[in-house]
């Protein structure tokens, strides 16, 4: 029996990057247990696996609180080419891979009309709220030429992991996180065309192992060019906030980016209006939302400490969370977490008896 308990303990080690355990990824090739002594064999899933360490640490802490065990004697070896095959194959294989008609994953598409109105600070911060609520978080940065995503969110040098073709996206504050900015120097400059924007937010969605997502945000570039009509061909399902400041010319802009979203079938479900307050004028908030009859979801005041936080890498809704600003997001989250999705409409994987 302590054979099965060491197993049973195994099955609650989780592996960081898949977010599956480990023994349901057949990374555990063996366990007996003799006179108290565990022997277990575990195979990672690439050399220079990058959550190697967490793995071994957290494999010894499971066995080693087993009953009866007193010592572990563990080896770590690596999945071979047919083993890592096999795992890829039965990875694609899951509906959470796809995020088609009939997925369960709430997606939010966050666009603008024009740039510095604050979406990607937002969206990063809207991401990290919704984590803190128990869900489970994705965030793609969409915003190929301008993206700011992993800096806002703190990992600016952090690179996904390749197990076989697919990529594991890194993590930070609870969010699985993508972006173009992962695959290119820091100061190098993306020039690119529509069909390879377009292949590259495809991928972006299939290519990458989000796992069991609950909430998807999607950090558009502004305007209503290639990427914006490219997510509503790949996403037409997916919900849009659209992001203004209270200055009028702004609203005019952030106008067209909801009404690009609505010809490609997506539905926009509100307006942010961010730098609230005297300095950037009044009312474009509520001027976007009446001419796409849609509510104002929330006001984000202007804030030195959110500003401060996408700077640092450090979000607002973590570090000051009691800022106006940080309020603002955190009911916005509320709104959000409260809609979910429905059932309604999508098939599901059952068949009458």
């Amino acid at each position: 029996m302590t054979a099965d308990a060491v197993r049973a303990a195994l099955g609650r080690v989780v592996d960081p990057e898949i977010r599956r355990p480990i023994t349901e990824l057949d990374m555990v090739r063996a366990v007996t247990v003799d006179d108290g002594v565990a022997r277990v064999d575990i195979a990672l899933t690439i050399i220079g696996c990058p959550a190697a360490d967490t793995i071994e640490r957290d494999v010894r802490a499971a066995v080693l609180a087993v009953p009866g065990v007193s010592t572990l004697d563990l080896t770590v070896g690596v999945m071979t080419v047919p083993e890592r095959e096999a795992l890829v194959t039965r990875l694609r294989g899951t509906r959470a891979m796809a995020f088609g008609p009939d997925t369960l994953t709430t997606i939010y598409a966050v666009t603008s009309g024009k740039g510095g109105v604050g979406k990607s600070t937002l969206t990063a911060n809207l991401a990290v709220a919704l984590a803190a609520r128990g869900l489970k978080v994705g965030l793609l940065d969409a915003d190929v030429f301008g993206f700011s995503i992993p800096g806002s969110l703190g990992i600016p040098d952090a690179k996904p992991t390749k197990v076989g073709d697919l990529m594991m996206p890194p993590s930070a504050h609870g969010v699985s996180v993508i972006s173009i900015g992962m695959f290119v120097d820091g100061s190098t400059a993306v020039s690119w065309r529509g069909p390879l924007l377009h292949r590259t937010i495809q991928q972006f969605l299939t290519d990458v192992w989000w796992g069991d997502l609950d909430v998807l945000l999607l950090d558009l570039p502004p305007g209503t060019g290639d990427v914006a009509i490219s997510i509503g061909q790949l996403l037409p399902h997916a919900g849009v906030l659209v992001v203004t400041t209270p200055q009028p010319a702004a609203a005019d802009v952030a106008e067209r980016s909801g009404l690009v979203a609505r010809q490609t079938g997506q539905t926009v479900l509100g307006v942010v209006e961010n730098m609230t307050g005297e300095l950037f004028g009044a009312g474009g908030g509520d001027a976007v939302a009446a001419r796409l009859d849609v509510p104002v979801l929330a006001r984000v005041p202007l804030s030195v400490a959110l500003r401060e936080g996408g700077d640092a890498g450090t979000p607002v809704v973590l570090a000051s969370p009691s800022d106006p600003a940080a309020a603002a997001i955190l009911a916005l989250a509320d709104t959000l977490a409260a809609r979910g999705r429905g059932l309604a409409g999508r098939s599901l994987p059952f068949a009458p008896r």
